[in-house]
């Protein structure tokens, strides 16, 4: 049993990226849902979502051209 437990606390690279992914949009105004579909997208280009809210586009916006 702690063994199981020992690997589901191990947070894979995947999950980090993610992680940090989700983190760096928040950080730039997309909200937590937003970022968090974002970020679990990889051919989602990061630069570009961060791009697009600094240029003043609306969050609701930014995911019709991201997705």
């Amino acid at each position: 049993m702690a063994l199981i437990e020992e690997l589901e606390a191990v947070e894979t690279e995947a999950a980090r990226v993610e992680r940090w992914r989700a983190e760096t949009l928040m950080r730039v105004g997309y909200d937590a849902e937003s970022a968090a579909e974002l970020a679990a997208r990889s051919e989602v280009d990061l630069h570009r979502a961060i791009e697009l809210i600094q240029a003043g586009c609306p969050i609701e916006t930014a995911l019709r051209i991201l997705l």
